[in-house]
């Protein structure tokens, strides 16, 4: 459930935004940190961009191989394969 914070920001002429200060130490965004844009209906959601495994979605420990996002777990299965 979406809750308002009776928090109002306009938007400047290049289409950006300020998050409040305290919006940020709750969500623990640094400057340069990467957010992930969604939409849900007329929604729009911002959520701070955590690295996640190409196989299984998890962002737990992901180790970054040639620009792929692999978890432990996916390589001990990849490790299988290779003989």
């Amino acid at each position: 459930m979406m809750k308002s914070l009776g928090i109002v920001r306009k938007v400047d002429e290049l289409g950006r935004i300020v998050l409040p200060i305290e919006l940020r130490r709750k969500f623990d965004i640094e400057v340069k940190d990467s957010l992930e844009i969604y939409t849900e209906g007329d929604t729009i959601i911002l959520k701070k961009y955590e690295p996640a495994c190409i196989f299984c979605g998890d962002a737990t420990n992901v180790i970054n191989y040639n620009g792929k996002n692999i978890c432990p777990e996916c390589i001990k299965h990849l490790q299988g394969f290779v003989k």
